[in-house]
C-alpha cells in the first residue's frame, strides 16, 4: 500500500498551518462545527491559501439546519439543500470560491426521502467546472440506500472520494461496512470506484483494523485537536497520526 492520506479538518489558516506542520496531506475546510461543518468564509479560504502549500477541499453546504451532532447521528434532513433559494446561493458562493482559487470541494445532498439529491448536486458540480474533484461526504451514512447513492453518483464528474464512517453513528459502528466497501472498491466495481476515506470518530485504535482491509485515507477533525472543537489544531496530533499511518501501512 502506498503511503496513506491523512486529511484534518481546518477551521483558520492556524488549523491550517499546524496541520501541514504534523504531516497532514490535505485539508477540509469548513466552519461551524457545531452545525456538522458548514460553507467557510471566502475570506477564509483565500488566508488558508496564503498561509500553506497543501491541497484544499472547501465545504459547500449551507445551514443551520439540524446537526447530525458529534458522533455523526442525526436526521438525513440535515444534508438537504433547503430549496431552489439556497441552492442558488450557495452556487454563487461556488462561484466566487472557485474565482478565488479553490478547486477541489467537499458536497452531497439528501432528498425528502433520504436519497440522493441529483439533481442538486448536478446543478452545484456544474458550477465548479469539470476540472474541479470533490467528495461525497457523510450524507451516504445518512442515506436510505448506500448503495443506490453510490450507484446514482457512478461516474459523476469529479467525484473521486467518498468520506463515510459506515453508519451514522460513526466508525466504531460502521466497521464492517467499511470493510466490505473498501473490497468492493479495491475490485472497482460500479459505484465503488471512487476513493474511500474512513471519518467519523475515528480513533488511532481503528487504522490497524481499517488498513488490513484496505482503506488508505483517513479524515480526522476533533482528533486532531487534544482541546476539542473549542481549541486549535496541534502538530503535534496530527504528527501522532501520520506516524500511526506510515508505521501501520
Amino acid at each position: 500500500m502506498s503511503r496513506p492520506l491523512l486529511e484534518v479538518i481546518a477551521l483558520d489558516a492556524e488549523d491550517a498551518i499546524a496541520a501541514q506542520s504534523g504531516g497532514a496531506d490535505r485539508l477540509e475546510l469548513v466552519t461551524e462545527m457545531s452545525a456538522d461543518g458548514l460553507t467557510p468564509a471566502v475570506e477564509t479560504v483565500a488566508a488558508i491559501r496564503e498561509a500553506v502549500t497543501l491541497p484544499l477541499r472547501v465545504m459547500l453546504r449551507p445551514g443551520p439546519g439540524s446537526s447530525p451532532g458529534p458522533s455523526g447521528a442525526g436526521a438525513a434532513g440535515a444534508f438537504r439543500t433547503g430549496g431552489s433559494g439556497v441552492l442558488d446561493a450557495l452556487c454563487a458562493t461556488a462561484e466566487k470560491l472557485r474565482a478565488e482559487g479553490a478547486r477541489e470541494f467537499v458536497l452531497g445532498f439528501l432528498d425528502e426521502d433520504g436519497h440522493a439529491d441529483v439533481a442538486a448536486i448536478r446543478t452545484l458540480t456544474a458550477v465548479l467546472g469539470e476540472d474541479a474533484r470533490w467528495t461525497c461526504h457523510r450524507a451516504i451514512d445518512h442515506s436510505a440506500d448506500r448503495f443506490a447513492l453510490r450507484a446514482g453518483l457512478d461516474g459523476f464528474p469529479g467525484l473521486d472520494t467518498y468520506l463515510t464512517a459506515g453508519s451514522a453513528a460513526g466508525v466504531d459502528h460502521g466497521l464492517a461496512v467499511l470493510r466490505g466497501e473498501a473490497a468492493r472498491t479495491a475490485a472497482g466495481e460500479p459505484g465503488y470506484r471512487a476513493r474511500l476515506m474512513a471519518g467519523g470518530g475515528l480513533r488511532l485504535d481503528h487504522v490497524p483494523e481499517l488498513l488490513a482491509a484496505g482503506v488508505d485515507a483517513f479524515h480526522i477533525g476533533g482528533a486532531a485537536r487534544p482541546a476539542g472543537w473549542s481549541g486549535p489544531v496541534t502538530a503535534e496530533a496530527v504528527a501522532a497520526w501520520r506516524a500511526a499511518l506510515d508505521a501501520a501501512a
